[in-house]
């Protein structure tokens, strides 16, 4: 039975809380655990601590549950910390993250996590989630921090740099996407591939592949057969709305090596991405995002009004919780994808930058499992993002405007130079409830 002490943070976002707590009660490693719901949202908190008191009672389940908006409270001799918070009104600070950086000339595809956008949502989430581990510090300094906040990267670079002795890990579900057509492309099991995936988060790539049983080499092999499949593929959700996959299919083509991720996330970083990405499709992706999270939002509220909150509850497909099984049994097992200080994992990236990479965990932690170098020349777009995450990180540590003018300069979504500081005064001016910079 598990005296372990587990602390969801944005609990009140439903869809994150109740799919954590639903893979919590699902463990049997984590029988008897105590989970500690966080949010600063009181309503969405008290649906959360209703539909999962729900679940252990209507399961019978050996869980101890409490809420509260006190984050001291909550954090005080925990061993695990999930994380997934959001500031202010989400898509209404995306949507200006978008729209106000093109007016200036952007290139930008998204703006959630690179390019100008992304640099203020940086500037927004990092500061409130330091508050968070600079607490983490100080009540359970040996508590392992889980990270699902995007920018993923910026977040974990700042925490490294500001609290370099913490435990922490960053995960993305991104690499569910080479789970889903890896075996449609290769017409092979997925459980018979060993793969090497990483990068950066959000800009990652399949860089070797290898058949289990035979030993055989399947890069060729997703050159050969990936494009085309890919190309099929991305019309296959209906005639109209192509899935925006442009941008996967032109990397693989001209570089060799297949991201998994789609054209929103990848295009992020890069330039010249605009002119290769399906920006249609893009567009829609967001909106259809937004309409899903209101609909799942919705089927809560919904069972919970018929006090049949327990429906709610189900366990999701995320990492974070097969992680901490991993660490308390002391697994040794392998997980796909996860991000972690360098540290001599890509060997031909900054040492001191953020990296996707394959992990093994025990009881000791999350390692990194070294890939060497990185595929030349796919590794200089790589570069060019991490230069800019550096100048981001030291604009938010240090309140600067000149690292922000200094990340826009290094941005190849920023190309109208001349224009940074116009930029910089109107979103700062629009944002100042949540970012100073002198």
């Amino acid at each position: 039975m598990s005296s372990t002490k587990i602390v969801v943070i944005g609990a009140g976002s439903l869809q994150f809380g109740l799919g954590t707590c639903g893979s919590i009660f699902n463990s049997d490693i984590l029988e008897g655990a105590h989970v500690s719901l966080l949010d600063i949202n009181a309503d969405n908190l008290e649906l959360a601590r209703e539909a999962c008191q729900a679940k252990i009672d209507h399961d019978n389940l050996n869980f101890t549950l409490e809420s509260t908006t006190k984050r001291e409270e909550a954090l005080r001799g925990a061993d695990f910390v999930i994380n997934s918070i959001e500031v202010g009104p989400r898509f209404y600070w995306w949507n200006l993250d978008m729209k106000i950086p093109w007016k200036y000339g952007s290139s930008q595809v998204y703006g959630e996590n690179g390019g100008p956008g992304g640099m203020f949502h940086s500037f927004r989430i990092v500061p409130p989630i330091l508050d968070i581990c600079e607490d983490i510090n100080r009540l359970c300094p040996y508590a392992v921090f889980i990270n699902y906040s995007n920018p993923m990267s910026r977040i974990l670079l700042a925490i490294e740099r500001a609290y370099p002795n913490l435990k922490v890990v960053g995960l993305c579900h991104e690499i569910d996407f080479a789970e889903d057509l890896l075996p449609r492309i290769l017409k092979i099991p997925f459980d018979k591939m060993d793969l090497w995936c990483g990068g950066l988060n959000h800009m990652g790539s399949i860089i070797k592949a290898r058949h289990k049983d035979t030993d055989k080499d399947l890069i060729p092999e997703i050159r050969r057969r990936g494009v085309k499949f890919l190309n099929r593929w991305r019309w296959s959700l209906t005639s109209r709305l192509a899935r925006p996959v442009d941008l996967t299919i032109y990397i693989l083509e001209n570089f060799g090596f297949m991201p998994y991720t789609t054209d929103s996330h990848y295009g992020e970083y890069i330039g010249w991405a605009r002119e290769v990405a399906n920006l249609r499709g893009i567009k829609n992706f967001y909106s259809v995002y937004r309409k899903y999270l209101w609909f799942k939002g919705f089927q809560i509220r919904y069972n919970l009004r018929r006090k049949k909150g327990h429906k709610a509850v189900k366990p999701d497909d995320e990492r974070a919780i097969p992680i901490i099984e991993g660490i308390l049994s002391d697994s040794n097992h392998h997980e796909l994808s996860v991000n972690l200080p360098n540290d001599g994992i890509i060997s031909n990236l900054p040492q001191d930058s953020i990296v996707e990479c394959p992990a093994v965990v025990n009881r000791s932690g999350v390692h990194g499992i070294e890939l060497g170098e990185y595929p030349e020349p796919l590794v200089d777009l790589l570069r060019e993002e991490v230069g800019v995450q550096d100048s981001v990180v030291e604009a938010i540590l240090n309140k600067s405007r000149d690292y922000a003018v200094q990340a826009l300069q290094a941005d190849p979504n920023f190309p109208r130079k001349h224009l940074i500081n116009a930029f910089l005064d109107e979103m700062l001016e629009l944002q100042k409830e949540w970012v100073t910079l002198a």
